[in-house]
């Protein structure tokens, strides 16, 4: 089987493309490689996938808000399933840049579902965000609640992907899963992330920015439960039966939290990040930022009754495995 994999250099999608090559599928990485971030971890993440996977993993460099560059890239090629992970992430910098959020996450969503309506993909699995919730009290929340009043542009842009694949769902009766991702973190993770900017500072000896002074609960989601999660969804699309989906469409469109189902006190893992790296952090307290939420909590119960999900890595794992990976790749002893 043949798997695009959008956002192939990014964090997630290196992580999928490096377990869909493992069990066998041919995966095809797209991603642009802009500079939102460093490209260089992006670079080498796409390096470390070659090496595991040479045979089963190519990569195109493609900007995919640009339609054209995006049919050319593809070509003539035989996809058969796509997982849309690429995207402009980051709550924060849609204060700052917000065009850069309806060019990706709207226009990129657009031209995605456009190549898996024209392709007759058998399944198109594609990130959603918890920050779709805004400010949702309550908890743990469910796919079912009211996401109608969203915090910032970028959970403004995921919920306007999901009503666009519920009308692609709807029109040409594509096969559809959106996954709205709780706080994902792990190895290769992203330097705009909470993980990264802690781990880096403590390391360092400077002074941790936290927010909400400190009244923060986040449902950390360790990489490989995410990326089991994706891989199951992906193997089973919603029928086109008639029948309810989770989310409440009737056609072949599901939507799923993916989560760990246990919100974190933003203090615990504070002091998990100072065991392992040796040292004790340095705190500035801060008011709540625009745009953030002071806790996320999964329900997971639809994704573990529909495919099996379920989540084995608790923070007191997942944390010190980043710091270890952390260390390795800027050579910290």
């Amino acid at each position: 089987m043949t798997i695009l994999v959008t956002g192939a250099a990014g964090f997630i999608g290196h992580a999928v493309s490096a377990a869909l090559a493992r069990r066998g599928d041919e995966v095809l990485g797209i991603d642009c490689l802009n500079s939102y971030y460093d490209p260089s971890l992006k670079r080498a993440r796409l390096s470390a996938l070659e090496k595991q996977a040479p045979d089963r993993f190519s990569f195109l460099q493609c900007d995919f808000t640009d339609a054209d560059e995006l049919a050319r890239a593809i070509g003539n090629r035989t996809i058969e399933r796509i997982v849309h992970l690429g995207a402009q992430p980051g709550v924060r910098y849609s204060l700052e840049n917000p065009r850069a959020y309806i060019d990706a996450n709207i226009v990129g969503h657009l031209n995605i579902l456009e190549l898996a309506r024209n392709l007759s993909v058998e399944h198109l699995v594609y990130a959603s965000s918890s920050s779709v919730y805004g400010g949702n009290d309550k908890v743990p929340f469910a796919e079912n609640d009211r996401v109608d009043h969203p915090y910032s542009l970028y959970a403004a842009t995921k919920k306007a992907d999901e009503l666009m694949s519920e009308t692609y769902a709807h029109l040409y009766r594509l096969p559809q899963t959106g996954l709205r991702f709780f706080t994902v973190y792990g190895p290769w993770g992203r330097p705009d992330m909470m993980p990264w900017i802690f781990t880096a500072k403590i390391l360092a000896g400077e002074t941790i920015p936290v927010f909400n002074h400190g009244k923060m609960e986040r449902d950390f989601t360790f990489i490989d439960d995410i990326v089991a999660g994706v891989i199951l969804c992906l193997d089973a699309p919603p029928s086109d039966d008639g029948e309810i989906k989770n989310g409440g469409s009737q056609a072949p469109h599901a939507i799923f939290n993916i989560g760990n189902n246990k919100p974190e006190p933003l203090h615990k893992i504070i002091s998990i990040l100072e065991q392992a790296c040796g040292r004790e952090a340095q705190l500035e307290m801060l008011p709540m930022q625009k745009g953030d939420v002071p806790r996320t909590f999964a329900d997971i119960n639809a994704i573990s009754d529909a495919v099996g999900y379920a989540p084995t890595t608790p923070v007191e794992v997942g944390f010190p495995a980043f710091v270890q990976w952390f260390k390795g790749y800027h050579n910290i002893k």
